[in-house]
């Protein structure tokens, strides 16, 4: 089932956000001062290719805290905003439901992605 979920995912626009990832993490790269953001849009284009069957844990310590509240007061919330809109319009239909739950885990990760793993 979860292979199945995750290719309709990838058909129906899975694709074209995880290269979107890719390409806002290949920008994050061009500076040092921005490689610690291009890995966690990393991590965010390979849960957004095939959330289905995945799992975040989170972990880290006290650097992982304190990138969390930069990274939660320049980007976390708008982007976790996004995510839990659709995910809430993505209820509004029985179908739609685990598809609304994997947007949901993308809006927790996008709040606070420091020292976590996509596993």
């Amino acid at each position: 089932m979860r292979t199945i979920a995750n290719i309709l995912w990838i058909v129906f626009g899975g694709l074209i956000a995880a290269c979107a990832w890719v390409i806002i993490g290949g920008i994050f790269y061009l500076t040092i001062i921005g490689i610690p953001l291009g890995r966690q849009a990393m991590k965010m284009a390979s849960l957004t290719l095939a959330p289905f069957g995945r799992t975040v844990v989170w972990g880290g310590g006290m650097p992982s805290l304190v990138a969390n509240i930069i990274w939660l007061a320049f980007a976390g919330v708008p982007m976790a905003f996004g995510y839990c809109m659709v995910g809430v319009m993505l209820c509004c239909t029985i179908v739609g439901i685990p598809v609304a739950l994997q947007a949901f885990k993308m809006a927790k990760l996008s709040l606070m992605p420091f020292g976590a793993q996509v596993i």
